[in-house]
């Protein structure tokens, strides 16, 4: 990687996440564009190709899937390598259907920089990468529902477990508590639009022959 000419793009809709990323890797002498969902990453994309591209998975107008998949079914982005990473998407189930998209690396959050920088050097080492074929449209929808549908019921029966918790705890303690369980609540929100736009998209997608 040529790093006054190529650049790195972090995809993130956490401001803070997105800055702890951005400061760290521009600290290792990197160029970094940001983006705050797929949409606004294709359109950096459009202009000029990443060298690696560090995406989160759970986002608004166009999440981390919709946007490796979109990137390879796209001969011209097919070979740009792609950093996953994720709080919600930690099954080994997850972690198979994004590698079958076509990402290079899946990465737990919270993310750990002593791990994650030499990570991402190791990967523009190698330059771009030979991704798999991509999925077909039925194939991805029927596989994104599927992960989406195990999620909701995760996160409800997280959320049902909590709010029983909350009812137990002191005052002093109840208002951390409720922060982490409004954030569960708004991300199985996020889940589920994601989850019925899912849905209607693979109705409207012929099954392959």
């Amino acid at each position: 990687m040529d790093t006054q000419k190529d650049y790195l793009l972090v995809v993130e809709d956490t401001p803070d996440i997105l800055g702890l990323l951005e400061a760290a890797l521009k600290f290792k002498g990197y160029r970094v564009v940001t983006a705050r969902n797929g949409e606004d990453a294709l359109a950096c994309i459009q202009g000029e190709h990443p060298a690696l591209i560090i995406a989160d998975i759970l986002m608004p107008k166009m999440d981390g899937f919709s946007l490796v998949h979109r990137l390879r079914i796209d001969p011209a982005t097919r070979g740009i390598p792609v950093v996953f990473l994720s709080a919600t998407y930690v099954t080994p189930e997850d972690k198979a259907f994004a590698l079958s998209l076509g990402a290079t690396r899946f990465i737990e959050k919270p993310v750990d920089l002593v791990t994650f920088l030499p990570i991402i050097e190791r990967i523009l080492m190698q330059g771009e990468q030979k991704a798999p074929e991509p999925l077909d449209e039925y194939d991805f929808y029927d596989g994104y529902r599927k992960r989406l549908e195990i999620k909701i019921s995760q996160k409800n029966t997280q959320i049902m477990r909590d709010e029983r918790l909350l009812e137990t705890l002191a005052e002093a303690e109840k208002p951390a508590f409720k922060k982490s369980l409004t954030q569960a609540m708004e991300e199985r929100e996020e889940i589920q639009k994601l989850l019925a736009e899912v849905r209607e998209r693979l109705e409207n997608t012929p099954k392959p022959e």
